[in-house]
């Protein structure tokens, strides 16, 4: 493993970001003989998988950089319910079991193509003044999350299977693609929150090229 440079993890499902980050720089250390400096460039939810890049060393310095690069996922859009955090682990409404047509499907996809207006989800790292908004909205407190401006260079149908909508979309920093489900049930009138997140390139790494957790010899 790289002292000062990058690391490309494929992080599994179930694992927080922080989560790899330790696991990495106790693997590290080891090999160096001494506490390694590891950080992260941009989080993936716990549900989500995928390609992270992980910086080391005197790199940790440039992990800013990293974070506002364009970013590439596959998801899996379930309608029908919403979620409270957008994704498998908040809790459920149903909302309507209306079965959209291919073609609602695709004319809505195309409504969320360029510059969009998004609010990010409240579950999110983001901070507000100084607090993590997930820490806040899991007290119970207020959160006025901001809407930001995020671009969405491309976003393909998969695959359309009812409940299911499958993509591969290709969007700026910043853009929450668990909020990007919740916009695109809400435009289908059925409702709709992230069931599965992979994140397949960043820039010009792909997840090719990553290794897995497991191959570095951590296996908890």
């Amino acid at each position: 493993m790289i002292e000062n440079g990058i690391v490309l993890i494929d992080k599994p499902a179930g694992m927080t970001s922080f989560g790899v980050v330790a696991r990495v720089r106790r693997v590290l250390s080891a090999q160096i003989g001494k506490k390694a400096k590891v950080g992260h460039t941009g989080t993936l939810d716990p549900f989500a998988t995928g390609l992270m890049i992980i910086v080391t060393g005197k790199e940790c310095k440039n992990a800013g950089m990293y974070s506002k690069l364009d970013k590439v996922y596959e998801a899996t859009i379930h309608l029908g319910q919403t979620s409270t955090t957008g994704d498998p682990e908040g809790d459920m409404t149903d909302v309507s079991d209306r079965v959209p047509t291919i073609d609602e499907v695709q004319v809505t996809l195309a409504h969320f193509m360029g510059i969009i207006t998004q609010r990010p989800p409240i579950y999110s790292a983001i901070k507000i003044d100084g607090e993590r908004a997930y820490k806040l909205a899991r007290a119970g407190k207020p959160v006025d999350m901001p809407e930001r401006q995020i671009t969405v260079h491309s976003l393909d149908l998969i695959e359309y299977s009812y409940p299911d909508i499958c993509i591969r979309t290709h969007v700026s920093s910043g853009t929450y693609i668990r909020t990007l489900a919740q916009d695109i049930g809400a435009a289908l009138g059925t409702g709709a929150y992230c069931t599965q997140l992979r994140r397949t390139s960043i820039a010009k790494w792909s997840i090719d090229g990553a290794v897995t957790l497991s191959s570095l010899g951590i296996n908890d």
